[in-house]
Parts: C-alpha cells; sequence; structure tokens
C-alpha cells in the first residue's frame, strides 16, 4: 500500500459516511486501507471513552453504535486531544500516522497531529489546512489508501455518495470531484 496514493472524502455526518463506507466494503474496497477521522463532541452522556476488549473496541457516547461499528473493520483504532481541534477519533492507517507524526515530534508549518500525519502521507500544506479546518467543524474524513488505480476507484464509488468533496491525492497529480 502506498502511503503517498489517497483519496479523500469529506462528509457532513455520520450517517453518510457510515453509508459510504458500507458502500466501500460492499464493493470489494480493503477496509484495512481506510481510514475515518472526525471529531465527537456531539454527547449528551458525562462519560466518552473506549476500550479495547480483544480484538474489538468498546465506544461510550451518543455515536457508540457508528464508531463502535467501524472498529471491528478497520485496521488500528484511537482518541487523539489534539489542540486547537479537540476530541479526535480515528480508526484506520491513519491512526499509525498520527503516532508517527507525534512519536517524531514531526508537527511541522504549525499543523496538529493529524495536519503533520496528512502532509506526511504527500496530501499538500493548502489541502491539509481545510482538512483540518472540515474536522474543526464537526465533519468527518473518510481517506482510502492505495495504488493510484485503487484509489481512483474508490473515488468513482464515493462519488456516488452524499460526500461534499471527494479529492484524489497521488504523487503525481490531485484531482477533485
Amino acid at each position: 500500500m502506498s502511503q503517498t496514493n489517497a483519496v479523500v472524502a469529506v462528509f457532513k455526518t455520520h450517517d453518510q459516511a457510515e453509508e459510504a463506507i458500507r458502500e466501500l466494503q460492499k464493493e470489494g474496497i480493503d477496509m484495512e486501507h481506510l481510514s475515518i477521522v472526525g471529531k465527537d463532541y456531539h454527547t449528551d452522556e458525562h462519560v466518552v471513552g473506549y476500550y479495547n476488549a480483544g480484538d474489538r473496541m468498546k465506544y461510550w457516547g451518543k455515536l457508540g453504535a457508528f464508531w463502535g461499528g467501524f472498529w471491528g473493520l478497520l485496521f488500528g483504532s484511537a482518541f487523539f486531544w489534539v489542540p486547537g481541534v479537540g476530541p479526535l477519533l480515528v480508526g484506520g492507517p491513519l491512526v499509525l500516522w498520527i503516532v508517527g507524526a507525534l512519536e517524531e515530534a514531526a508537527i511541522v508549518g504549525g499543523f496538529s497531529a493529524l495536519g503533520a500525519a496528512l502532509f506526511s502521507i504527500g496530501i499538500p500544506k493548502d489541502t491539509v489546512v481545510k482538512y483540518e479546518t472540515e474536522v474543526k467543524s464537526g465533519k468527518l474524513l473518510l481517506l482510502i489508501h492505495g495504488t493510484v488505480q485503487e484509489v481512483e476507484h474508490a473515488r468513482d464509488l464515493l462519488g456516488q455518495t452524499q460526500a461534499e468533496t471527494t479529492t484524489v491525492h497521488t504523487e503525481a497529480a490531485e484531482i477533485s470531484v
């Protein structure tokens, strides 16, 4: 899996993102190449958290059904408190890139840990700022990593969903739809 080829879709709601993930899974997209990131400040409960129960993550909070349903599908999951962004839930390979950015103190250009991770996988600086702003405003990012052909196929599938924007980032080009 290439670290520099990705398609990123922005979703306004958890339901829209969930529908897109189900469609990607149904169409054979490898769930180990999929990452999702979003804030989870919409809770009416006092306790929000998750824990690892073997190979399954358990999650409490208003959106527990949404996040809990994907922990088993995605490769890795984490909760981060990012200054300037707030609480983030992240599932998929992006977790490793965020942790790598934190461990190497690779926070560059005033980016958060999320921004540094996105930048490290080849997403241009101005687009990283746009994605950080989208997440801060409560939207979700859905990323699929892979070969150019895999990310273009995923982009075609995401074009049939309710994504607000879908952008392919490859070593060669950046294509928005």
